[in-house]
């Protein structure tokens, strides 16, 4: 049988990183074994979804390239499903109205140390709950589950799991104002979209049992289960934003690449078996199965994040990527006209340092402008009573009646610092702190050729002027 499997998130907010590697693993399985990826929006929270969230879950997945098949699944469209079921376990008898109030439960948890429920209306009798109902006490809906003996399963990932019936208690499926909860809902959905495989954070193994009670009861099939290790801080803690984690739309204003992010997401509990570490989606869905995914949980790296960030941009085409900068900042150039093969060669010298495409636009500015101000530690490294002398000596002999060309203007360098007898490195820092404001760029030579010859000409007497 192909495999059928979800993503399914709540639009409470941005859409985590964490999400992601989930809604990637899914995606990767199913790919990989000619199944269906499906998409469900668990929406039930009605106080904290928003539309807003809903529709960055839809742009999010598209910009990574997480394409889901068929139609979205909403959790809200769907109570009257709901009700049918529960009243269907209402009917058999494997589901029960439950009146004892929160006050009670918290009074019987204080005064007698119950942490779970006491099956106090269990086995009441008919007339006892009519009673309550004719009064319209509110209740609550509680699954009865067996008393005795061990309730096993087996995940794909972390093998058997087994779960004593006493560790649990009746939960509830319906809440006192009619929702249903969670763990009911999951299994309703799960069965009605013939979920294959579910496969999900490994936080959701408590869950799974109650899952298979729900499933037992209404007796459908099981899915099979896959949890994947937590993603953890440097810190040993659960992944949240004071480890640098943000939300998908966060990390593409950022300038992340989308396959950046599937191909560090892939790394987090995932291994590929060989030394590989940067790849695109294509190698992801030929090479992954859950078979490689880890037990260990995963160690959110940024740094890791930003070095396979910086393969990508290294080896994209730099058409490609004057593409990707223009959807972010429209006016790269800053409102002045440069046809396009410019901006490419200003890409082109660039990438091999960029980790971003905001980097990318952030380094670039001095290709755009006059540098209005200096680093003040560039000229504290290469700037001295000397230096005024020694960049115009080299306009004035070298540079004012040059021909622009790349061999002549390393040569032109080469033969000043050897008759004015001083180091080559000197004159180098001199010009690029005068192009750029700082000691940072591409190599000088291909440098000036992009500025040309005018620019550079102007921003060595600018410098000369204000330094």
């Amino acid at each position: 049988m192909k495999p059928v499997v979800r993503f399914a998130p709540s639009p409470t907010g941005a859409l985590h990183i964490g999400s992601v590697r989930t809604a990637l693993f899914n995606y990767l399985f199913a790919r990989k074994n000619s199944g269906t990826f499906l998409l469900r929006i668990e929406d039930t929270d009605l106080k904290r979804s928003e539309d807003v969230y809903t529709q960055q879950i839809y742009d999010s997945l598209s910009w990574l390239d997480l394409k889901y098949d068929e139609q979205v699944v909403k959790q809200s469209s769907r109570t009257s499903r709901y009700k049918t079921v529960i009243n269907q376990l209402l009917e058999s008898g494997l589901a029960y109205r439950c009146f004892s109030s929160e006050e009670e439960l918290s009074k019987m948890r204080e005064d007698e140390g119950l942490f779970l429920y006491p099956r106090t209306w269990r086995d009441r009798s008919k007339e006892d709950i009519d009673k309550r109902l004719e009064n319209k006490d509110p209740f609550t809906i509680r699954l009865k589950i067996p008393l005795d003996g061990v309730l096993e399963f087996v995940d794909l990932i972390y093998g058997k799991i087994k779960t004593n019936y006493s560790e649990l208690d009746d939960f509830i499926i319906a809440r006192s104002d009619g929702s249903p909860t969670y763990n009911f809902t999951v299994v309703v959905d799960d069965h009605d979209m013939q979920i294959s495989h579910v496969i999900r954070g490994e936080d959701h193994i408590a869950n799974t049992p109650k899952q298979l009670l729900i499933y037992s009861a209404l007796k459908w099939s099981t899915p099979e289960f896959a949890h994947l290790p937590m993603i953890l801080g440097h810190d040993g803690k659960r992944l949240s934003k004071r480890h640098g984690a943000k939300g998908v739309p966060a990390y593409r204003e950022s300038g992340y690449l989308p396959y950046t992010l599937i191909n560090y997401l892939s790394l987090l509990g995932w291994n590929p078996g060989n030394h590989d570490e940067v790849f695109d989606l294509e190698y992801l869905i030929k090479n992954f199965s859950l078979e490689k995914v880890n037990k260990k949980a995963a160690i959110f790296d940024n740094k890791k994040l930003d070095w396979i960030s910086g393969q990508h941009i290294k080896t994209q085409e730099s058409k490609e990527l004057l593409g990707l900068i223009n959807s972010i900042e429209p006016a790269w150039g800053q409102g002045k006209v440069f046809d396009e093969d410019y901006l490419i060669r200003v890409i082109t010298e660039l990438k091999p340092r960029a980790k971003t495409i905001r980097d990318l636009i952030d380094q670039s500015q001095y290709f755009f402008s006059d540098p209005l101000e200096y680093n003040a530690s560039a000229l504290e490294k290469c700037w001295d009573e000397s230096s005024s002398g020694i960049l115009k000596s080299f306009y004035d002999k070298k540079l004012i009646d040059l021909d622009w060309s790349e061999p002549l203007i390393d040569e032109a360098v080469n033969t000043f610092v050897n008759d004015e007898n001083i180091n080559k490195g000197k004159i180098i820092q001199l010009l690029r702190v005068s192009f750029t404001g700082s000691l940072t760029g591409p190599s000088i030579t291909e440098l000036m050729i992009i500025l040309g010859r005018d620019v550079c000409l102007r921003r060595i007497n600018n410098i000369l002027d204000k330094v």
